[in-house]
């Protein structure tokens, strides 16, 4: 009986712990949903990112930057990959609500390929996601 409270205290804390390298941060806007998703997409590639996926319907866009600069002591490591997810949302009292999610990973080339491990959010796109939201939020 001792075992199973273990395993289930292990399994919450190791969930608790997964989302400290993400970077989250939200704003809201008066502009519609559909004005909201155009500023984002355009911010996003003024920005220097990629998109990766885009969801009209729901108002969800995700994009991608990669940092060639950066350098590890790692003959694997290959390069740092900042993530933006970009969610968009009408709320009840007219106003449109943005929340965006900044992630870093390092990618590295193994013999499965191209693996990434998240890590602590970069300053690049903690910077980038406060820019996103400024921009948009008018």
């Amino acid at each position: 009986m001792h075992h199973r409270a273990w395993v289930v205290a292990a399994m919450v804390l190791s969930a608790c712990g997964q989302s400290t390298y993400s970077t989250p941060a939200s704003t809201t806007t008066t502009a519609g949903p559909d004005e909201t998703y155009a500023c984002v997409k355009k911010q996003l590639g003024e920005l220097g990112y990629k998109q990766t996926s885009n969801d009209a319907a729901e108002f969800r866009v995700t994009a991608t930057k990669f940092d060639y600069e950066s350098r590890r002591p790692d003959v694997q490591f290959r390069r740092m990959v900042n993530k933006l997810d970009v969610d968009m949302a009408p709320e009840a009292n007219g106003t449109t609500s943005i929340k965006a999610l900044g992630r870093t990973f390092a990618e590295y080339t193994t013999q499965r390929g191209p693996t990434e491990q998240e890590e602590k959010a970069s300053e690049q796109v903690k910077t980038d996601t406060q820019a996103l939201l400024e921009r948009c939020r008018s």
